[in-house]
């Protein structure tokens, strides 16, 4: 979970200094280490509360993953989106064309953000047994340490697919100087084999589901969902289908049929619509609030037009434009059918209203009637328009579609597509009002998912991983092919599989060693 009815705030060790006129001098004796810190209930809920913060916390000073972070450091190098007019910083700008070093600003926090919600999810993990407060209770124990688990799990999911091989920490170090933290990195199926086993531990600890000011928090079936993912990330066809079942039910995964009470929207709007978040298809979310102390999404914000009046849109995330065939202004936009509901309906909108009564918009090429510039709009807050970066609309990690997408992949390359991959598949195609599919060839039916997928999942921190993932049907991978097409061509495989491993954190560290081509 993350930010729900309360605020999360971050843990953080004091050091007191006694100092007078005459002297100054250190008191050791103020200095609490955590190990003596952590005694009571509300010290065990509080560090757990401190993992999620690291997912959503934001601001005009810092990004976290799901709070703008995966946008700049990640997606603009897709190519789904773009940094917008609005998006000035040079390092973002270079990113996007991947002309991104390990010297960047953004490679830098991504390793640096995953790394801090680590250390928090280690602390929790380390600590919270051993408190022996009476009102916390040993199921708490259990739940709490299962949270942090999921939580320490999805963030070297993260980091391991960004950068392959990292240090694998999995306790709160403890040390004096720069030699003492430095550690080598885990080979990456050393990493997978520790997030599978934290997502296993996990769901056998978590419940089913919350109420009232924890509803968000991770549930058993949100370990059990990250895991076929897992999976399915690994090439484990077999597993992910098992895993995915378990969140679905069994075939043919009708509604209703999730034994954790998933489902799917009708009205595909409705997954991002404040008014609906934590609901039916959200499985695992960053949770975000409106008009309380800054725990709006400023995602929101980025991908709304600017100069409408009585709105303030930065429209620093845009969708990507590039030249396919005769058409120089082709975009993700135009890969949508005219009948498909996603594709007005919560994913973009082409016109704002504004404050005095007129509409507001913009056309792509201004040659052609009604070629309108397509807005990004999952995370519009219809009740903070004046001021979008309070939204509060929640980020989806991973939501109900997106499992029966991973099923019917899965299923699809371990079976072919069987009765079982179309079963899964078509749920989601029908929800957009397109017609299932019943007799495609095994590369027809990963070429289309692939398609769906994308479609489905834009603007939700997905399209850089699953280029990176997908391979077609000659087992290569589609990442440059598809950025080519796009217009990038200066990808470069293997060089691009990988981000850069940070050079202040390899100055820091002699144990690292750089990824290939860096």
């Amino acid at each position: 979970m993350m930010k729900t009815t309360y605020k999360y705030f971050l843990l953080a060790l004091t050091l007191g200094v006694i100092s007078s006129c005459a002297k100054l001098k250190e008191n050791p004796d103020s200095f609490i280490p955590a190990k003596d810190y952590y005694k009571t209930k509300a010290d065990a809920i509080n560090a757990v509360n401190a993992v999620y913060f690291l997912l959503n916390s934001g601001g005009t000073s810092v990004q976290t993953p799901y709070n703008t972070l995966f946008a700049t450091g990640m997606d603009f190098m897709s190519d789904d989106i773009d940094p917008g007019p609005g998006a000035t910083n040079a390092d973002v700008r270079s990113q996007a064309v991947l002309n991104h070093s390990s010297t960047g600003l953004r490679v830098l926090q991504l390793w640096q953000q995953h790394y801090a919600g680590i250390k928090k999810a280690n602390i929790a993990i380390d600590r919270v047994p051993g408190i022996t407060d009476a009102a916390l209770t040993e199921d708490l124990k259990k739940r709490l340490v299962g949270e942090a688990k999921l939580l320490r799990a999805l963030y070297y999911f993260n980091i391991v697919r960004l950068f392959g091989a990292v240090p694998l920490i999995l306790h709160d170090q403890e040390g004096v100087t720069i030699v003492d933290f430095a550690i080598e990195q885990t080979p990456v199926a050393g990493v997978y084999t520790q997030i599978e086993k934290d997502l296993s531990d996990a769901a056998s600890a978590l419940p089913d589901s919350y109420s009232g000011a924890d509803l968000g928090r991770a549930t058993a079936g949100a370990a059990k969902s990250l895991l076929a993912k897992v999976y399915l990330t690994e090439g484990k066809w077999a597993l992910a289908v098992s895993k995915a079942e378990e969140v679905t039910g069994p075939y043919p995964y009708s509604a209703g049929s999730s034994p954790y009470k998933y489902d799917l929207f009708t009205d595909y709007s409705q997954v991002f619509l404040p008014a609906f978040k934590n609901g039916k298809e959200h499985i695992l979310s960053a949770q975000f609030k409106s008009n309380s102390l800054g725990q709006g999404n400023n995602q929101a914000p980025r991908g709304a037009r600017s100069g409408v009046p009585g709105m303030v849109g930065s429209y620093a995330d845009q969708v990507r434009f590039y030249t396919q065939g005769t058409d120089k202004n082709f975009s993700i936009y135009k890969l949508y059918s005219a009948n498909d509901r996603r594709k007005k309906n919560g994913t973009f909108v082409t016109r704002f209203l504004g404050s005095d009564g007129k509409w507001y918009g913009d056309l792509v090429d201004k040659s052609i009637p009604g070629d309108s510039i397509p807005y990004l709009n999952k995370y519009w807050d219809p009740g903070q328009v004046a001021n979008l970066s309070e939204s509060a609309a929640n980020v989806p990690v991973i939501r109900f579609s997106e499992v029966l997408l991973i099923l019917a992949e899965a299923e699809n390359e371990l079976s072919g597509p069987s009765a079982k991959a179309y079963a899964a598949y078509n749920r989601v195609r029908e929800r957009a009002g397109l017609t299932p599919f019943n007799a495609l060839s095994q590369n027809q039916f990963r070429d289309s998912l692939y398609l769906d997928r994308r479609l489905e999942l834009v603007w939700e921190n997905q399209r850089w991983f699953d280029l990176i993932r997908e391979k077609d049907a000659t087992g290569k991978i589609i990442l440059e092919d598809a950025l080519k097409k796009a217009g990038k061509t200066n990808v470069s495989v293997p060089k691009h599989l990988l981000f850069p491993i940070p050079q202040q954190e390899i100055d820091l560290n002699a144990k690292l060693i750089q990824n290939p081509g860096w």
